[in-house]
Parts: structure tokens; C-alpha cells; sequence
């Protein structure tokens, strides 16, 4: 039952972190204009995605312009975006082959130690997600923090982290947890049940019954 309940926690942290990593890769607060310093406080706030980039005015409109060329875009924006669709994919995959392995579930096969591995590879696919996550959001801050301390870069045209990095950083730590709790629900006891479960198979060898004769019998008490 504890085992149980380790994989049901490690799954739901998992799910939860998948559903922020939709977020994060959707989000188009990836970085937001700065006010630091002497800049000058203006009624239009940027800010930018791995998508679109979007101006939020003080009346409360914003206007969003999708980015029409991929390969105009930055490197890093590029790669953080193949990394984020690479997580989204491995979270889905993840969920489905983790509720197949989990032992509160019926689906699959009855084998304990085979269900274990089962939950065990899908906690691997969700630290995969993770760390993809991880990779693109730290990649794309540390972007934004170079190109702000640059004395090249004008005043005006500085940006900060945005909210989606901070939900693309909870996220992933969601996951990882999630994925550790799932591959370190192989226990001992997982492969004891697999050595009751195969001693509780009926054998399908039966022996023979052979009937011996008078004259053995008799040889036997001789």
C-alpha cells in the first residue's frame, strides 16, 4: 500500500508539472521590457515568447504579432522551442505508460515486477520531460541576463524574466520530483511478488498416472 501511494504522489506531481510545462511552452512571457535604471517609464509593456511577441498598453489592450519566420529567429529560441514540444511529448507519453505500470490500476499485465518496470520507464520519460524543460527555460534566462548587463544594449530595449520562466522552473521541478518518485518504486518486495506469482501459476505439465502391476508390487516387497 505504501508503494502504492509513492507512485500515485510522484504521478499526480508528475501530471501537475506536465500541465505547467503546456503552460510555459504556450505562454508568451518568456521575458518583459525593464524599467531598471533610467529608463523611461512607458504606457506600452513588451514582452516576448517563444511564439509571439506581444504590447500590452496601459488602457489595458494588447496586441500580438506571431513570429512569420523560423529561421530569422534566434538559436536559443529555436532550440527552446524544439526542447519544449520534445517535453510536451514526453510528459503525454509519460502519463500513459505510467498509469499502465501504476499497481492501483487494472491495465496491463498482473506481473508485479512487470508492472513495476512498466512505472518505472514512465517515470524516466517524465525526467526526460523535465530536464527538456529545464534545459530551455535556464538556456533562454540566461539569454535575457546576458544581453541585459551588456553595456551594448540600450536602456530602452533591456528585458527581464519573465512569468514564464518562473512557471517553466516550478514545472520542471514537478516533473523531476514526480519521475524520481515513479523509478524508485521498484522494490524489493516487487520482486518477491514476482517469485509468489510464479510459484502461484498452475503447472501445465501434468504427470502421468501410471498404474503398476500385481507383479511389481510384489517385486517391491521382495
Amino acid at each position: 500500500m505504501a508503494n502504492s501511494g509513492f507512485q500515485l504522489l510522484g504521478y499526480f506531481l508528475a501530471l501537475g508539472g506536465w500541465i505547467g510545462i503546456i503552460s510555459t511552452t504556450a505562454l508568451p512571457q518568456w521575458k518583459q521590457s525593464s524599467y531598471a535604471g533610467d529608463a523611461i517609464i512607458m504606457a506600452v509593456g513588451l514582452y516576448e515568447g517563444l511564439w509571439m511577441s506581444c504590447a500590452s498598453q496601459s488602457t489595458g489592450q494588447v496586441q500580438c504579432k506571431i513570429f512569420d519566420s523560423l529561421l530569422s529567429l534566434d538559436v536559443h529560441i529555436q532550440t527552446c522551442r524544439a526542447l519544449m514540444v520534445i517535453s510536451v511529448l514526453m510528459g503525454f507519453i509519460g502519463i500513459i505508460v505510467s498509469v499502465v505500470g501504476m499497481k492501483c490500476t487494472k491495465v496491463g499485465d498482473n506481473n508485479p515486477l512487470t508492472k513495476s518496470r512498466i512505472a518505472v520507464t514512465g517515470g524516466a520519460l517524465f525526467l526526460i520531460a523535465g530536464v527538456c524543460t529545464l534545459v530551455s527555460v535556464s538556456w533562454y534566462a540566461t539569454q535575457v541576463s546576458y544581453h541585459f548587463f551588456d553595456p551594448n544594449t540600450p536602456i530602452n530595449a533591456r528585458y527581464e524574466f519573465g512569468s514564464a520562466l518562473f512557471v517553466g522552473w516550478a514545472a520542471a521541478s514537478l516533473t523531476i520530483l514526480g519521475g524520481a518518485f515513479l523509478c524508485c518504486s521498484c522494490s524489493k518486495e516487487d520482486r518477491r511478488g514476482q517469485q509468489y506469482y510464479r510459484q502461484s501459476q498452475p503447472s501445465t505439465a501434468r504427470e502421468p498416472n501410471v498404474k503398476s502391476s500385481p507383479a511389481e508390487k510384489v517385486e517391491q516387497y521382495l
